[in-house]
């Protein structure tokens, strides 16, 4: 692939977002590591969130040179597939963290499986979408085997428990499958049985219930000490940071007053020490990645790359959407990390490969065909659309 062919906009706007994300872990986590190496180090996190940056960028890179079209064969979809559904059920032979099962650890090294799941399952629907053009609006043909599979990996995710990956991976399956030309009564369905289960998930779980009631006054003297101690500390943060904030790492809430300033609730970091201007440009840095995302999709060359890029481009913007309507108490609180920026191996890497196949989508909107992929795909100049 020519670099000419790169999306520039998007591969610096990704990138760059990653290494501010490591800057701002750095700042949220400093005296988190200095406490937890007794002095040693401050260092910790930061160049663990360093390496994978790095990694990751070089992921995206490689990706965005490989044509996206390799995907689209029965037997990556399968072996992806596979993989993910093994990964998410080993899971549950590891100890859990904070009351939740959701990574596989090797020594000093953790794996989250459902990142993984954000990957290939957009690339399950839009291979199997592609090839059942014909058949979208048919319930037991079409809609009845994405259910299975999607309510497999789903229902793994939340047996974790993790409701806020959930709900981003149920979102993907919604917009790939009204992408697709699904019928309004059939994306009706779905919806009505995705409300029907986040109410179930609430009703059953009493924390949940517990986080919901937070939620409505996070900083009531009954929830600040209690279900809404983080999103309470978060508004602290986010309110104390005014216009322009107080300036990097100067921030106070994070010293030990919120909980995970380096994870879950970084973009509230962010508030405190870059104000209002620092919030706005993260907004504005994601919306800008999703115009384009939407467009690499849009301009694809065949079903299965719109399909696909549509599925990427939306499991990011809403994981985003939801970290930062959490952490200004929009949302009720759910444990999922903001994209780029949250400290987490998995996530970065994940999203960055991401970015790479779209970027690869977008070269091959642009008229750039990298390389001949296996099995016969055949080259496409024109444009095709959702038919």
């Amino acid at each position: 692939m020519k670099l000419d062919r790169i999306d520039w906009i998007m591969f610096f706007l990704a990138a760059g977002l990653a290494v501010f994300g490591t800057m701002m872990v750095y700042s949220a986590s400093a005296m988190i590591a200095h406490r937890e190496t007794a002095g040693a180090s401050q260092f910790t996190y930061f160049y663990k969130q360093a390496g994978f940056a790095v990694a990751g960028i070089v992921i995206m890179f490689a990706a965005s040179r490989i044509d996206y079209r390799r995907l689209n064969s029965f037997p990556v979809v399968v072996a992806g597939l596979l993989i993910t559904v093994v990964l998410l059920a080993a899971v549950f032979g590891f100890p859990a963290i904070n009351g939740a099962q959701r990574w596989i650890r090797f020594g000093g090294l953790s794996l989250q499986p459902s990142e993984i799941a954000k990957i290939t399952l957009p690339v399950f629907l839009a291979w199997f979408l592609s090839r059942q053009a014909d058949r979208v609006g048919e319930f037991r043909a079409t809609l009845m085997p994405m259910i299975l599979v999607v309510g497999l990996v789903a229902g793994l995710i939340f047996a974790e428990p993790d409701l806020g990956t959930t709900m981003v991976i149920c979102a993907v399956f919604a917009a790939i499958y009204f992408a697709a030309g699904a019928r309004i009564l059939h994306v009706a369905a779905v919806g009505a049985l995705f409300v029907a289960g986040v109410a179930a998930a609430l009703i059953l779980a009493p924390w949940r219930m517990r986080r919901l009631g937070a939620f409505l006054d996070p900083c009531d003297p009954e929830n600040a000490a209690g279900a809404g101690y983080q999103v309470c500390q978060s508004l602290y943060a986010i309110g104390s940071g005014g216009v322009l904030g107080e300036g990097f790492a100067r921030g106070q809430q994070k010293l030990f007053y919120l909980p995970y300033p380096h994870s879950d609730f970084i973009f509230s970091v962010v508030g405190e020490e870059f104000g209002l201007v620092g919030t706005l440009a993260i907004v504005l840095a994601f919306a800008v990645l999703l115009w384009r995302g939407t467009r690499a999709a849009l301009n694809a060359p065949d079903r299965f790359g719109t399909l696909l890029g549509i599925g990427l481009i939306t499991g990011i913007t809403v994981q985003a959407l939801f970290n930062i309507s959490v952490v200004i108490s929009v949302l009720p609180a759910k444990g999922i990390p903001l994209p780029f920026i949250s400290y987490g191996g998995s996530s970065v890497l994940v999203t960055l490969a991401a970015v790479g196949i779209l970027l690869s989508i977008a070269a091959a909107g642009e008229g750039d065909t990298p390389e001949e992929p296996t099995g016969g795909v055949r080259r496409k100049k024109a444009k095709t659309g959702l038919k």
